[in-house]
Parts: C-alpha cells; structure tokens; sequence
C-alpha cells in the first residue's frame, strides 16, 4: 500500500532529506587521496547526531555503520573501512538520517583525483538519467514509466542496468511502497497518487548488469569488475509534479560546482 503523506509531512521529510544533504555536502570537504572510509563515517554519524537526527542506516538490517560507502566495482551496500581512498577512485556514498519520524535518504557518486574518462562519463550519465526518472514521476504515469526512462537513457550509453537492487517509497519507514526499480515497460506497475514520497536511485555498470553479493551479506559488486555509479533522490509527488526534497548544491558548493539541474523540481528556490 502507498502510503500518501500530508503537506505538514512532507515538510518534515524535506528536513529530514536537507541533513542527508548537508552530511554528504560535509563528506565532500573531506574526502580525498588517503582518507579512509571508515574515517568518513564517523564524522557523517557526529555530524548527523548533531543535526537533532540519527543515522538511518546505523544498525538497519544489523548494518553496521552510519554511511553505505562503495567505491569503483562496488554497486551499493559497501561497509566502511580502512582502506585509504586513491585517486582515481570512484564511490558512491549513500546516507540516511531520522527526524521527526521521518526518513531522508539519497546518495552521491563522488570523483579521488584523476578519474579514467570512460569512468567519468559513467557518472555524468547516470546522474542525467536520475532527472530523466524524475520527470516521469507525475500524475497519471506509474512506477515502470520512472524505469522505462532510465533505462533507456543509459542503455543507449551501453550501459548495464542493475535489475536486483531499486529504489523505493519513504517515510516513517525506510523502505515503504512501492519499489521503483530501473528498468520496466511504460504504462505499467502502480499508478502515482499525489502526496507520495520516493527515493529514485538509478545503480548503473559500466559493463554487464549482473552482480554479485559478497560473504558479508552486504557488498555489492558487478559481475565483470567494472565500474558503477549511484546517485539518489528523494522526491515528493505535489500538486501532479515532482518535487524535490533533497539536493546536491551542499555537495556543489563545496566542490566549486555550479548547476541548476534541480531547478525545475522545486517550487521554491533553494536556500543554502
């Protein structure tokens, strides 16, 4: 069952989704050539715990850590640890925190240095072809519309769509109605309803869209050791039109980034 939220909700959940942000605007001050991983997540935890939220991940599923962090070949699910980051890397840092009974959770595919140009254009593309889901999130489309799109748009790169792992409604639960995977047929799966809450996260391979599950229960890899990429939204449904809840202008401010890609998802403009 969608569980629709109400405009007082909603906001909350915004607020909720704004400390993901600025956490993962925080982790992109920090990470660079020679940081661990595990480093990462304990100023994310501190950081989090002194927004007036808790880590959302932190003991989810028994999860051990506060940040999902997965670099190169890893899809999603990677556990923090001391392996220094090397340039050229590349990893996805997914991160949730609670507030107010409330969930906020998306993630970002962050640049170590150098980056191989064939890498680099994984992410470009992925991260294109999350705004491309998120136009289809509207009145009168249904889950496999957000899919379709995506799947489309990065097929036609050549790329591998992970078909195991998807996105997902999200509220007072971390993982509510629907799944919303990336990959479908238009026209099919439920009907959107307004004052639905999604997290749309398009897990994209540089290769074959297989993967493999690693004896930690956890990690997730792809199949042919090739690259992947990450990036997560969360979007509410308002009045028929999506509606950003988080962004990653904390992430570009930090970076020296500029962009409006999030501009015509939001009514209001954003105030950092």
């Amino acid at each position: 069952m969608i569980i629709q939220k109400s405009r007082e909700e909603i906001e909350l959940m915004r607020e909720s989704a704004l400390i993901v942000s600025k956490t993962l605007g925080m982790i992109a001050s920090e990470i660079k050539e020679g940081v661990t991983t595990l480093y990462l997540d304990k100023l994310a935890e501190e950081f989090i715990r002194d927004h007036g939220a808790v880590p959302s991940f932190l003991g989810l599923y028994d999860f051990p850590n506060s940040l999902c962090m997965s670099p190169n070949s890893q899809v999603v699910h990677g556990i923090p640890n001391n392996t220094p980051l090397k340039s050229g890397d590349v990893i996805s840092v997914d991160c949730g925190a609670f507030k107010n009974g409330y969930h906020g959770d998306h993630a970002y595919s962050f640049e170590i240095g150098e980056v191989a140009p064939e890498v680099k254009k994984l992410l470009q593309v992925t991260k294109e072809s999350l705004y491309v889901g998120i136009r289809e999130f509207k009145a009168g489309n249904r889950v496999e519309d957000v899919g379709n799109a995506i799947q489309k748009y990065t097929e036609s790169h050549g790329y591998g769509v992970v078909r195991e792992l998807v996105g997902h409604g999200l509220g007072q639960k971390m993982h509510e109605e629907p799944e919303m995977p990336n990959y479908g047929k238009r026209g099919r799966g439920k009907l959107f309803v307004e004052g639905m809450v999604v997290a749309i996260e398009p897990m994209i391979n540089m290769g074959t869209k297989n993967i493999k599950q690693h004896k930690d229960g956890w990690t997730i890899t792809t199949a042919d050791g090739k690259a992947s990429a990450h990036f997560e939204h969360d979007v509410a449904l308002i009045d028929g039109k999506p509606e950003l809840l988080s962004t990653f202008q904390y992430i570009y401010k930090a970076l020296g980034i500029v962009s409006n890609e999030e501009d015509e998802f939001r009514k209001v403009p954003l105030v950092l």
